[in-house]
């Protein structure tokens, strides 16, 4: 029981660092400071994001 409650902290970090890590990118794209940089930028944090994620929850403690 113990490693599951640790698994759901780790998530509900990733959560978090994915909220802090992801609006000030989103807010210059909604004000028109848009490019390539941009755009991987936001589309790398994400794929990290989802990676770390799986990982998580694959992982047995």
């Amino acid at each position: 029981m113990q490693a599951f409650n640790r698994g759901r902290q780790r998530l509900v970090a990733l959560a978090l660092l994915g909220l802090v890590l992801l609006t000030p990118p989103m807010l210059n794209t909604q004000a028109g400071a848009s490019g390539l940089d941009a755009f991987l930028y936001l589309f790398g944090v994400w794929a990290g994001l989802i990676l770390a994620a799986a990982w998580v929850a694959e992982r047995r403690d």
